[in-house]
């Protein structure tokens, strides 16, 4: 499972709005991919090449800091 939430990090950097990518709820500029039964929530600058992830968690904890 690492490989495969590495692999889809690093394929946010060619393609931040990948297609299932959606905004977190109550946090704008936001945005979640989902990776199995983990979550990577990330931020984005449209302007910029940085697409830094905020959180990497199995889904039923990643929302707790939010």
């Amino acid at each position: 499972m690492a490989h495969t939430v590495r692999a889809a990090v690093l394929a946010l950097s060619r393609d931040p709005r990948p297609s299932g990518c959606r905004q977190a709820s109550g946090c704008p500029g936001v945005r979640r991919i989902r990776v199995g039964d983990y979550r990577v929530v990330y931020s984005m600058d449209d302007g910029g090449l940085v697409v830094p992830a905020l959180r990497i968690a199995h889904r039923r904890e990643v929302y707790r800091e939010f």
